[in-house]
């Protein structure tokens, strides 16, 4: 008995540092969810697994033999569980959707707490380690993987003033973006006309650029730069 106990408090103690690690960096990067919330979906996983691994010391009065285990299904529980939980931390910031990497490192830490509860170490702390290189390490490395940018931008003129399309494609090419898409809206009684893009390049700081041009063109009214990302 003290020998179960020791190994479940062990455990339990595993979990809580493997999640409090991989809390910490979504709490450092200011993620929604963060160092207390991955801390309990690790143990909170590995104690439902160990309710599983120990099934016998709590289930009494029951013939020899009977009881028959399957952590697999608890497993799955599990996981069905945790994605209700990642699913609220997804939110849309229109154009931008975030929380998704957030999401995948809750996921990925009830499955590492599942590890730890049923006692397989070596790749519940492989995967951790994995998993604090990714969202770690490879935060820089992204800066160097050559990549497209993608950019909602909105141009409002009076109705008089419109430029052409022709002329948007040619102001958005001479600042190093592509259109990917592009619509035309006409508002407020017929008063103003808006261009809605999105815009593609590889530097992101052409951003700036085009905002210093736009702001010193005088038919425009209004325009919107706001980079997608996660």
């Amino acid at each position: 008995m003290f020998d179960e106990t020791v190994i479940i408090l062990t455990r339990i103690l595993v979990a809580s540092a493997i999640g409090a690690a991989i809390g910490f960096e979504r709490s450092f990067h200011g993620r929604p969810a963060g160092f207390r919330t991955h801390t309990l979906v690790c143990v909170a996983s590995a104690l439902l697994m160990l309710v599983t691994v120990f099934q016998t010391g709590w289930v009494t009065n029951v013939p020899a033999g009977a009881i028959r285990t399957d952590p697999t299904r608890m497993a799955q529980g599990i996981m069905t569980g945790i994605g209700f939980l990642g699913a609220g931390v997804i939110f849309k910031e229109s154009p931008t959707v975030r929380g998704l990497t957030t999401a995948a490192s809750i996921w990925v830490t009830a499955a590492i707490g599942i590890l730890v509860g049923i006692g397989f170490y070596v790749p519940a702390i492989a995967g951790a380690v994995v998993t604090l290189i990714v969202l770690s390490g490879f935060r820089a490395l992204e800066k160097y993987l050559p990549r497209e940018f993608y950019v909602d931008h909105k141009i409002k003129f009076k109705r008089e003033n419109v430029i052409t399309e022709a002329s948007v494609h040619e102001l958005i090419g001479a600042h190093g973006f592509k259109i990917a898409n592009l619509s035309q809206h006409l508002m407020n009684d017929g008063q103003t006309f808006e261009y809605r893009m999105i815009i593609k390049g590889k530097n992101l700081r052409n951003t700036e650029k085009l905002s210093r041009h736009l702001r010193g063109v005088r038919e425009i009214l209004e325009f919107r730069i706001v980079p997608v990302n996660e």
